[in-house]
């Protein structure tokens, strides 16, 4: 069984708060909404560009626990720049 990398951007609100964004997982049947991820909260929809719009690049120290926590859940993560394109 081969496991299927995921692409994630690891992001920083203002106030401190680290997330994962997923631009390739949909969060919704329409497609409009992308997956993100966050310590309090998890999975949840998230409008790509607001997110991109809103926060700025974490930092890999500021990331590294919520990393850790994806990988224990099961995802092979690659990482991209804050610039990714959604689609």
């Amino acid at each position: 069984m081969t496991e299927t990398k995921t692409i994630v951007v690891f992001l920083k609100y203002r106030n401190g708060s680290i997330f994962a964004l997923f631009p390739y997982e949909d969060a919704d049947v329409a497609g409009m909404y992308c997956t993100a991820y966050a310590h309090l909260g998890q999975h949840h929809g998230a409008d790509y560009n607001g997110y991109i719009r809103d926060s700025f690049p974490a930092k890999p120290e500021e990331y590294a626990d919520l990393k850790k926590e994806l990988e224990s859940i099961g995802y092979d993560l690659i990482e991209k720049q804050k610039k990714s394109n959604r689609r």
